[in-house]
């Protein structure tokens, strides 16, 4: 069998995350659309055969992506750049395969990452441009862009992140036990009325990103005194952290691999 690692660009707008919900497979009448279900449903039409896709995250219904890493193991004899331009005839125009490539057989786009990086996007303005109202939260009060960097400082490091892990109600094997992660990088940009929360780390809880961002944003406007940020991780206590960010702000930059 080979293995066929596939990197995706999407737009998380129309979708209800990227990971099919087997149990709950139709809602209001009709079938809930995952990235998972249109991508093996298009392999399956490309390849005459079932296959799985090991994706190297769970992006939550709305988040985008513009490298998300996924592979499956297929017997078909199409070259990588077959698959490739097949697949991008049998999609949507909203999700794009960027690249299709044979790996090792042992490879696995969620064990073998070592970090990932998000984006999360606040537009800080009075108005949203059009072509950005999918894509970035608009948060019209001024933010105190020097006191949300300071705030982010002490969450860099290796620490238990249960304060901003919300409640996951899916299987996994109970692997979201485990709060412990490290963020490698978190970095906050700001120009011309828009401001980037970049965030790295080996791993990231349910909804993490987004919780990091909501307690950005609230030491921001000043809801949040200096030294909070370390105080509710100290706490591990979800309650004392900020509100999840809306999921459209929240973009997959990026997976690492050795």
């Amino acid at each position: 069998m080979r293995n066929i690692k596939l990197t995706i660009e999407y737009d998380g707008t129309d979708y209800n995350g990227w990971q099919i919900q087997h149990k709950d497979q139709k809602r209001k009448g009709g079938r809930v659309k995952t990235i998972q279900g249109v991508l093996e449903g298009a392999l399956f039409d490309l390849l005459g055969e079932r296959v799985r896709l090991i994706s190297s995250s769970r992006t939550d219904s709305g988040v985008h992506a513009e490298n998300h890493t996924a592979n499956f193991r297929s017997s078909a004899k199409l070259t990588s750049a077959r698959i490739k331009k097949a697949l991008n005839s049998l999609t949507p125009p909203d999700i794009v395969i960027k690249e299709a490539e044979e790996v090792r057989g042992d490879f696995n786009s969620q064990y073998d990452a070592l970090s990932k990086t998000y984006r999360y996007l606040i537009c800080n303005s009075e108005h949203i441009s059009p072509f950005l109202r999918k894509y970035a939260y608009h948060f019209k009060q001024p933010l105190n862009f020097s006191l949300m960097r300071k705030e982010a400082k002490a969450l860099i490091g290796r620490h238990n992140f249960s304060s901003f892990k919300s409640a996951y109600k899916g299987s996994d094997g109970g692997q979201r036990k485990n709060s412990i992660r490290t963020v490698k990088r978190l970095e906050i940009r700001s120009k011309k009325g828009l401001i980037e929360i970049i965030i790295e780390a080996d791993g990231f809880l349910y909804n993490m990103a987004r919780n990091i961002a909501g307690t950005l944003i609230e030491a921001g406007r000043g809801r949040f005194p200096s030294g909070s940020a370390r105080h509710i991780l100290k706490k591990k206590d979800r309650r004392l952290a900020g509100p999840t960010a809306p999921a459209k702000g929240l973009c997959l930059l990026n997976v690492k691999y050795a």
